[in-house]
């Protein structure tokens, strides 16, 4: 909700170094008897590309919410519904949609079909389409799996007690960089989604979108 928008992924870039994760075995350096990177392919060098591919991914992103889709966010569908629904006015919103039983345990629960949310400030005022944070999660988290060794199982995993106040072993298949890198970026996006300011398509293809933006960024 309150976060700087590649904050997650450069906590995981910093976890990563604190681990000792291996760096991509394509990665010439790694190869290398007598040089190591720095500012060219080394640990400062991913750290600021971390940071400088979220500023592509957000000049993406925004041409295409307002030059492209103009999508409109739930929470102004929901008032849609709403107007509908009450016979004050017709969208010609779906009847898949206006029948939906999930309309009546809202109006249960509210006393209106308004679409709760989350955030107290409700939605966004930018375009739904594509989703910032998501093509962000999407670009900085393609940029971490380039660098470092996707198949790097994470040493000592641990997960919560039942009770959230005590850490546990973990006991589950192993974690691998990849693994654990394409969860933090789905976790962010579909974050957003359980707010309430975006729909799922918003998330899933906005993902897309930030590997995309990372991939030419990296080319480049």
């Amino acid at each position: 909700h309150i976060d700087v928008l590649f904050q997650a992924y450069f906590n995981a870039l910093l976890i990563l170094f604190n681990l000792g994760a291996p760096l991509d075995p394509g990665n010439p350096y790694v190869r290398s008897v007598n040089q190591m990177g720095f500012g060219v392919l080394g640990s400062p060098y991913v750290a600021s590309i971390l940071c400088g591919v979220a500023k592509a991914a957000l000049m993406t992103v925004w041409y295409q919410k307002w030059m492209v889709h103009r999508r409109l966010r739930p929470e102004e569908m929901g008032a849609r519904i709403h107007l509908q629904k009450t016979g004050q006015k017709n969208y010609g919103v779906h009847a898949d949609i206006m029948n939906s039983p999930a309309l009546g345990h809202v109006f249960d629960a509210h006393g209106t079909y308004l679409l709760p949310q989350a955030f107290p400030e409700g939605c966004p005022l930018h375009p739904a389409y594509g989703a910032g944070h998501a093509t962000v999660a999407g670009a900085c988290v393609t940029i971490l799996k380039a660098f470092f060794d996707e198949s790097w199982v994470l040493p000592n995993p641990v997960v919560a007690d039942p009770g959230g106040q005590s850490l546990l072993p973990w006991s589950g298949p192993a974690l691998t960089v990849g693994s654990e890198l394409n969860k933090l970026a789905a976790n962010v996006a579909f974050g957003r989604n359980i707010g309430g300011v975006h729909g799922r398509a918003d998330g899933d293809e906005s993902l897309k979108l930030g590997e995309e933006v990372a991939l030419r960024f990296l080319r480049e």
